[in-house]
């Protein structure tokens, strides 16, 4: 598992590979955190993340908070496997998944 991110603009995206669970949890954090609260615009890349689970989608949720007002946060490059998961939890009602 691994977490890193990038900022481009008003826009950071945070791209997750591996097993998208628990143990990302902090670095899942710091890659959000160190923006203030409402100013960005963030993207999570899940082209490298083979499986999410609860704790994943929670930390997702958290990250909708931090994001810009009015903004929904995008995740992209999801596999079929991860589309379903998220389309089970109607995530794709709460993000923009692509």
């Amino acid at each position: 598992m691994a977490v890193t991110s990038n900022e481009t603009g008003d826009t950071v995206t945070i791209h997750v590979t591996g097993r998208f669970d628990f143990a990302a949890h902090q670095d899942f954090l710091n890659a959000y955190k160190g923006h203030p609260k409402g100013e960005k615009k963030f993207v999570v890349d899940l082209a490298g993340t083979e499986y999410m689970d609860s704790s994943a989608m929670g930390m997702l949720l958290q990250l909708r908070e931090h994001g810009r007002a009015g903004e929904v946060v995008e995740l992209t490059n999801s596999s079929e496997g991860v589309r379903e998961i998220l389309r089970i939890a109607n995530f794709d009602k709460l993000f923009k998944v692509a």
